[in-house]
């Protein structure tokens, strides 16, 4: 039985395989680090990162408005961006591999069109709760990752019988849920006044510039739970990709391995979307282009993701800073403006590999 490490896609020996992976992941993780430095380091401001660091390495005090940017703005940006990229690109790495399909992402699970549909909903209603019950700028937050779980859970319900977890059920049943939630969207952004509407424009286009220390700390347990859980399904998903029937005569548990992906994905994504908005392409790029670098096997494809995904999410902000200066791009538009015609590129490279 040919193993996945040893598909036909990959000619060269599994021991060079595995030291061009290393090596790959090496050289994410110094990209990760000069992308972190260069994201502390930018601004609108003007303040310096070296002079700060080189003034408190020399036992010296900061000024206020230098230590305020630094560590109360610039650093949990940074972690944010960090968690979330990370996030997004081993979701849609964990989703390829579940459904065996270079295209799957995260949202097909239903967290993005559920996380929308409660953010929508906190926008146009919230102001219509009564006081006890409001929460301030934590109430979007709150109901976009309550909505991602329950359109979930509700995806993961519809989609299991018998004890058996259908992943084709689950795919058209997403589409049917993602098109319900749609509509619900419509009917409320119908509904909502000027500024409603441009909060809603900002939040689906997604941006890191809201994040605190709070927010991290929020997102972080999350986001780190599900990040912590897929190394454990990189052999699941390498036997998944010979088909069900194969995995489970190798002895993979394939329902609870689906179960386990599922949720986890639902977690980190949904934390990840509640605190930033709506992402694109990060999760569907990031997996595919790594699978063309360095194989299918997911014990270095998923780390490499998170590196690849911490560094394309964190570099889009950094562009979303400084291209219209002192103002801010949303980040999603960054995402798609690099994501879109490079995925396309992809698409037309490999197209005769593609059975579309």
């Amino acid at each position: 039985m040919t193993s996945l490490v040893d598909s036909p896609q990959m000619q060269a020996p599994a021991g060079d395989r595995q030291a061009r992976a290393r090596g790959v992941l090496a050289l994410l993780a110094a990209l990760l680090a000069v992308i972190s430095v260069t994201s502390l380091a930018t601004g609108a401001s003007g303040t310096s990162l070296w002079q700060a660091l080189f003034a408190l390495a020399r036992g010296e005090a900061i000024s206020l408005r230098d230590h305020v940017i630094l560590f109360d703005i610039r650093l949990p940006r940074l972690t944010m961006g960090l968690l979330v990229g990370a996030a997004l690109a081993v979701s849609g790495a964990v989703m390829q591999g579940l459904f065996r399909n270079p295209l799957a992402d995260p949202g097909l699970v239903g967290v993005g069109a559920g996380a929308g549909l409660g953010a929508i909903c906190a926008i146009v209603l919230g102001a219509a709760l009564p006081a006890g019950l409001w929460l301030g700028t934590g109430l979007v937050p709150l109901a976009a990752f309550i909505g991602g779980w329950v359109t979930t859970l509700m995806l993961y319900h519809v989609s299991t019988k018998g004890g058996r977890t259908s992943v084709a059920v689950m795919l058209l049943a997403g589409i049917a849920l993602g098109a319900l939630a749609g509509a619900l969207s419509g009917v409320l952004v119908y509904m909502a006044d000027d500024q409603q509407l441009r909060d809603l424009t900002f939040w689906g286009l997604g941006s890191l510039a809201g994040a605190t220390w709070g927010k991290v700390l929020l997102a972080a347990p999350l986001i780190a739970a599900g990040l912590a859980t897929a190394p454990f399904l990189a052999h699941a998903l390498n036997g998944l990709a010979l088909g069900e029937a194969a995995a489970k005569h190798l002895g993979i548990p394939v329902q609870r391995m689906k179960s386990i992906a599922i949720l986890s994905v639902a977690s980190a994504v949904g934390a990840s979307v509640a605190m930033t908005g709506a992402i694109g392409f990060v999760g569907i790029v990031v997996p595919h282009l790594l699978r063309l670098a360095i194989g299918p096997d997911h014990r270095f494809l998923l780390p490499a993701a998170g590196l690849l995904g911490a560094s394309l999410l964190v570099g889009a902000d950094i562009i979303s800073r400084v291209i219209v200066a002192p103002a801010e791009l949303p980040i999603g538009i960054i995402t798609a403006m690099i994501g879109g015609p490079f995925f396309l590129w992809i698409l037309l490279r490999n197209r005769s590999m593609l059975d579309l």
